[in-house]
């Protein structure tokens, strides 16, 4: 336990590594809070999981289109700017969608105004695992997996935090803590030490698309579009599955709960010293990972989803862990966080179209079931994407 802890410690250690953990933290709560809060919300005030899914997946989709172009300025002209101004920005347009969703259940309106903030979601991910991949070469898995683990963490607090503000009072509460959040965190990042070292690299002209060609890339961003969508499945499954069983409160908590054995996974794998290649460790984590969802459709108790849900989440930080090590060794120095965000866009925009999906299945005969099935088919579609042949990366070869 103690080499363990070493490991970590290492990393605490390095300069602005507390900075980075604890507002990365803080500034990627919203990312947890809002499609939930939001989800809930939409479902109280129109009834229809079906309308709640898709506001949920516009406010993702936005947030996906937008973010890879904040990335590359990001990159040309700095992340402070983009921080700065999303500081201000995002918690104003988070006030004005949950006005829009209280005063009205006029559908467009609220897919508006989910649009707007999420066009407005601060950089923080992409800035953070930037940031990350600029630290010691012997020391930067341990890193990634710390900054995954973190995430995972915000996962399990995001959803609990919201269950008990639900409860409590509303999800507009929630919404309103995930603004206040996005201010510390992002002002965090901007003014942190590692930020003001921060020298962009000379840039080389090129299309807007081309840090997704870099050879390796397209596989690692459809295999984890694939994951993704099917974790937005859960995401809207579960709340559903929580109402259908008399307790909506509970929802969080089994989110929280499936984060939490990510969270478990996560800090045993970042201590451990692999010598299997990055590619194939990313495969074996996708299928546990599939291996984890097998069972979901099949349960009624939801004592039991919990703990199936804890089981199968222990794989996930590992595979994100190694997910972000191969975006590492894969980017451009001139595109990093370009790179990181598209993995970022990717995961909330596909979540998002999962979570849409997944609540029109709720809807529809096929029910919760459809939707855990939807979860598991997507899964293991990623691992067959790692299957697929394609150009080699001299780096991990």
């Amino acid at each position: 336990m103690s080499s363990v802890m070493r490991q970590y410690l290492t990393v605490w250690r390095l300069p602005s590594a507390p900075v980075l953990l604890v507002a990365g933290f803080a500034g990627r709560l919203p990312s947890a809070m809002v499609p939930l809060a939001l989800l809930l919300l939409v479902q109280q005030q129109t009834g229809s999981y079906a309308v709640a899914g898709l506001a949920s997946a516009t406010y993702g989709v936005a947030m996906a289109v937008m973010a890879p172009v904040l990335g590359r300025l990001a990159d040309r002209r700095g992340p402070r700017l983009v921080l700065l101004t999303q500081s201000v920005s995002y918690p104003l347009l988070l006030a004005v969608l949950a006005a829009a969703v209280l005063t009205t259940t006029n559908t467009a309106v609220i897919l508006a105004a989910s649009a707007a903030a999420g066009f407005s979601t601060p950089l923080v991910s992409g800035t953070v695992r930037a940031l990350w991949s600029r630290v010691d070469p012997r020391v930067r898995p341990t890193a990634y997996a710390l900054d995954a683990t973190t995430t995972e963490l915000v996962f399990v607090a995001g959803p609990t935090t919201v269950a008990v503000l639900t409860l409590l009072a509303s999800p507009v509460a929630a919404i309103a803590l995930a603004g206040a959040c996005t201010v510390i965190g992002a002002l965090g990042i901007a003014f942190s030490g590692a930020m003001r070292a921060w020298r962009p690299v000379v840039a080389v002209q090129k299309s807007l698309f081309a840090t997704v060609t870099v050879p390796g890339m397209p596989r690692v961003l459809v295999s984890g579009t694939a994951l993704m969508l099917g974790f937005g499945a859960i995401e809207v499954a579960v709340p559903a599955f929580a109402d259908a069983a008399g307790s909506p409160g509970l929802s969080g908590v089994l989110l929280g709960v499936w984060s939490l054995g990510s969270v478990a996974g996560g800090l045993w794998f970042g201590a451990r010293v692999v010598s299997t290649s990055l590619p194939r460790l990313y495969r074996w984590g996708l299928l546990g990972t599939t291996i984890g969802m097998l069972p979901l459709a099949a349960v009624s108790s939801p004592l039991l989803l919990g703990a199936l849900l804890f089981l199968g989440g222990t794989a996930i930080a590992p595979t994100l862990t190694v997910q972000s090590s191969l975006v590492g060794s894969i980017a451009p120095a001139d595109a990093t966080t370009e790179a990181f965000t598209w993995l970022s866009t990717i995961a909330f925009g596909a979540s998002a179209i999962g979570a849409a999906v997944g609540g029109a299945l709720v809807e529809t005969r096929y029910g919760v079931g459809g939707a855990l099935v939807l979860a598991t088919a997507a899964a293991a579609l990623a691992v067959v994407v790692t299957l697929v042949p394609g150009r080699r990366v001299p780096a991990l070869a």
